[in-house]
């Protein structure tokens, strides 16, 4: 990074990734491209990106609580497990085709935007959050999972785990989200202090990303806070079919 204009670019593009990820997910491929167009190698892009994506989802978190949204302490038991389970995604390696990849997370993708449009909607006037007792067992195995493939690749999670949570815990959307945030926070330090200690880490890039990240999530977090679940219900809709379309014929 010699030109001026590229830090520009960065924190242009990190707010737009912070917004997208708080509110919805898949805001890394956006930003993964642009590291590597700036000439970072693909596994020092990923570890950087991670930087930014620790300071945005702190961010995010502070952004949500000061709206009055936090679900504490069930987020930090679900994000202990997930970064558990970081750390082995993190180390791990996968010999696949990234185009082959690619396809099966749309199809993935594709089927998200299927359950949002058709499952049926949970009343809240009939329902309660389920947040102990078995429901919590569950959610720490699929956390456990969530973050060790949060560790690996991270591309798409944020989708499934707020259609967990909304489903499975009976959150709200908006609560779903602040709780997403709160446990991509826990398990993203793992992943980065792998990507750290295997210095594949460009923390000068990683710092002017984050400023972007972090001005996104906070304000977005406060609107989606605001708006409610139909503004996060329309949002994760428009987000999951760009990346569907995105990952299907734009590899």
């Amino acid at each position: 990074m010699e030109q001026w204009y590229h830090y520009i670019l960065l924190i242009a593009v990190g707010f737009a990734v912070g917004f997208i990820n708080t509110v919805a997910g898949g805001g890394s491929l956006l930003s993964l491209p642009i590291l590597i167009f700036l000439g970072l190698p693909p596994n020092v892009a990923n570890g950087t990106n991670r930087v930014a994506i620790v300071i945005q989802t702190a961010i995010a978190t502070r952004g949500f609580k000061s709206k009055g949204v936090s679900t504490f302490p069930f987020n930090a038991y679900l994000g202990i497990a997930a970064l558990l389970g970081a750390i082995i995604g993190a180390y791990i390696a996968v010999d696949i085709k990234g185009e082959t990849f690619n396809r099966i997370l749309s199809i993935i993708m594709f089927a998200v935007v299927l359950i949002i449009l058709f499952r049926p909607k949970i009343s809240l006037e009939n329902v309660t959050e389920r947040l102990t007792g078995k429901y919590l067992w569950i959610g720490l195995v699929a956390f456990f999972i969530f973050g060790i493939y949060g560790g690996f690749i991270n591309a798409g999670l944020g989708f499934i785990m707020i259609l967990f949570l909304h489903y499975v815990n009976h959150m709200t959307l908006v609560r779903a989200n602040a709780t997403k945030v709160a446990v991509v926070f826990f398990y993203m330090l793992s992943a980065l202090a792998v990507f750290a200690f295997n210095d594949k880490v460009n923390w000068k890039i990683g710092l002017i990303l984050a400023i972007g990240n972090g001005s996104g999530a906070w304000f977005s977090s406060r609107i989606a806070a605001t708006k409610g679940d139909g503004f996060v219900k329309i949002f994760l809709i428009i987000m999951v079919t760009a990346m569907a379309i995105k990952l299907w014929f734009f590899n």
